[in-house]
């Protein structure tokens, strides 16, 4: 898609899921400065819309189908905004961890070829370790943060994650499934 198409669909109002991935990013941020944490019995303390960043990361799959490789305009615009709506060390660790996640998002999106469902959960797997403990290791060097970084944080945040990209694998593979099923019914015409 080149970018006179990438801007012509944006503004056009026809990528729904980029729109909302590019509102989640800050909203996400937003979150993890405003939402009281529950805390652990290790001294960690667990934010509980991490479930929710677990559906950004499949938010974002989504929004590629949308725009192509151009996904990366829609997350520095979140990036962008999460430092308007969020503290600083928040955005900052946020931003990092999101590139991150993004980018391996991105290439397990762009180069398997294997069905929706198992992109999503398999991109989620990879991602979402990664993206957590680079979002607390870096927001826990902030006063906000201090001390939350514990393993029990790391484990449960991450956990969080993947049960949202969980559901939405099961969603995503039913709806293959019958797919496959209405294919299978439909007379072969050529």
């Amino acid at each position: 898609m080149h970018t006179a198409e990438f801007l012509k669909k944006v503004f056009s109002g026809r990528t729904p899921w980029t729109y909302f991935y590019v509102f989640l990013i800050p909203f996400v941020n937003w979150s993890f400065a405003h939402v009281p944490s529950i805390p652990m019995p290790d001294g960690g303390a667990w934010p509980p819309l991490a479930i929710v960043t677990g559906f950004i990361l499949v938010a974002r799959d989504f929004a590629q189908r949308e725009v192509g490789h151009h996904i990366f305009v829609a997350v520095f615009i979140g990036m962008a905004v999460s430092f308007l709506m969020a503290p600083p060390a928040i955005a900052i660790a946020s931003a990092a961890a999101f590139l991150v996640s993004e980018v391996v998002d991105w290439a397990i999106y762009t180069f398997s070829k294997r069905p929706l469902s198992e992109r999503v959960l398999i991109s989620s797997v990879v991602a979402a370790p990664l993206d957590t403990t680079l979002f607390w290791g870096l927001a826990s060097l902030s006063a906000e943060a201090s001390g939350t970084f514990t393993p029990l944080t790391l484990v449960t945040a991450a956990a969080s994650k993947l049960v949202g990209a969980y559901v939405v694998y099961l969603l995503l593979k039913q709806r293959e499934k019958k797919a496959a099923v209405t294919q299978e019914k439909l007379p072969d015409l050529f």
